[in-house]
């Protein structure tokens, strides 16, 4: 699928970014990089294939699940299922910066 996930911004202050990632059967965060920051992730609903760091495996992620991605790591994910998938992130500082990996 080459449609971008939906990316909805919830607050943002310099203290952090909050986003909800709605992400479709077949669509994917890209492995990407805060060099500045933290990026934690909370699946609020449906299930996917993390990559914790570039060229490694992928662990399994599902609701109500808890991922932290710190400063400098490679993290994304797939929804490889036939439901949609729901993240809440907290980019902090909101200057992390981000970088495709």
């Amino acid at each position: 699928m080459d449609e971008e996930p939906k990316r909805s911004v919830i607050t943002e202050s310099a203290d952090a970014v909050v986003v909800i990632w709605h992400l479709l059967p077949g669509q994917r965060i890209r492995p990407h990089i805060h060099p500045n920051g933290q990026d934690t992730w909370i699946v609020m609903s449906g299930s996917g294939d993390y990559s914790p760091c570039a060229g490694e495996m992928t662990t399994p992620i599902s609701c109500g699940q808890v991922v932290v991605a710190h400063a400098g790591q490679v993290h994304g994910v797939l929804n490889n299922t036939s439901e949609p998938l729901q993240i809440l992130s907290v980019v902090s500082p909101a200057n992390a910066g981000y970088f495709l990996a």
